[in-house]
């Protein structure tokens, strides 16, 4: 048995109700998920930079 069997699991986010929100909220939040898809592309491209690097490195 792992550590990891024993760990309580994280539940999945309830999705937002998008019918009890204005236009004005649904444009917000829209900002806040795109802003926050660039932050993970952001470190997405870094992580892979890092590993691209490491593996130059390593070659023979």
């Amino acid at each position: 048995m792992d550590l990891e069997d024993l760990e309580p699991r994280k539940k999945a986010a309830k999705p937002k109700d998008l019918e009890a929100m204005g236009v004005e909220e649904l444009d917000a939040y829209l900002a806040e998920l795109e802003a926050e898809a660039a932050r993970v592309k952001a470190a997405i491209e870094g992580k892979k930079s890092y590993l691209t690097g490491a593996q130059a490195f390593f070659k023979p």
